[in-house]
């Protein structure tokens, strides 16, 4: 499992409030309140993992607003490779930002309690990598679903292309998506790539993310075997007794037996 220091906790979240600073209108109201928000929830937030089984994403202190930054990074680089293609972008920077930031604002759990908390666990850590589990106070409802409400509590206005990008970036592996992206009527089909944009993002900064993990855990299993291979190269004590004696033995019998000419 990836860890990350005090320092890059706390620097991913500066980053963080840095982007809404510099994204959204300084004195407006929605800026006010997305600060407001996010200030409410910093302690929580900012230590907030992106998943609960480590082979996921990001599961681990701090791995959520890593996730948040990866995907807004993402997004904007991939929204110039769709522009330069001819895609039609009919949004600006500032709502596929918004849409980026709270695609996932769900997992920060609801106004009193977490979304994950450590497994206790020490079987499904070990065995199935549930680092974390879900926290059982929490009212059922799908992180989409928790993310709407959270900035409707806050009072953050979103537009209709922010709604539709943040509702669909986990495209249709989230089955409420499917009556929006996948009809067979014209007038139906989304009239901005905004969503397909989001969710390339999101499926590329967690393909990443997942390689970065996997990556690690090949550096630590060669570790591992070298340290291993080290151990088993290297004479036991044991060993080490029997050459001497046998070394002993192999001149004495030189010194008896041997040539005397």
């Amino acid at each position: 499992m990836s860890k990350l220091t005090e320092e890059q906790i706390k620097g991913n979240w500066d980053k963080l409030i840095q982007v809404i600073k510099d994204t959204f209108e300084d004195g407006s109201e929605r800026r006010e309140n997305l600060l407001k928000m996010y200030h409410y929830f910093e302690d929580r937030m900012c230590i907030a993992p992106a998943s609960g089984k480590e082979h996921y994403h990001n599961a681990y202190v701090g791995g959520y607003v890593e996730h948040v930054l990866h995907v807004i990074d993402c997004a904007v680089q991939l929204k110039e490779v769709w522009e330069k293609n001819g895609a039609m972008i009919n949004f600006t920077d500032e709502e596929l930002i918004f849409a980026a930031m709270h695609h996932d604002l769900g997992k920060v759990g609801d106004l009193n309690h977490d979304y994950y908390i450590p497994n206790d666990s020490d079987w499904h850590r070990k065995n199935q990598g549930m680092i974390f589990t879900h926290n059982p106070k929490l009212q059922y409802m799908t992180v989409t679903d928790r993310a709407i409400f959270l900035l409707n509590h806050f009072g953050v206005k979103y537009s209709e292309w922010e709604y539709i990008g943040l509702r669909l970036t986990d495209g249709l592996y989230e089955e409420a998506n499917k009556n929006y992206l996948k009809t067979y009527i014209p007038d139906w089909q989304l009239k901005s790539n905004i969503a397909y944009i989001l969710h390339q993002a999101d499926l590329m900064a967690t393909h990443i993310e997942y390689d970065q993990w996997k990556n690690g855990e090949k550096k630590k299993d060669i570790q591992v075997k070298e340290h291993a291979k080290v151990s088993v190269s290297k004479p036991k004590e044991k060993d080490k007794v029997d050459e001497v004696l046998q070394k002993r033995s192999t001149d004495l019998f030189d010194e008896l037996f041997g040539d005397k000419s």
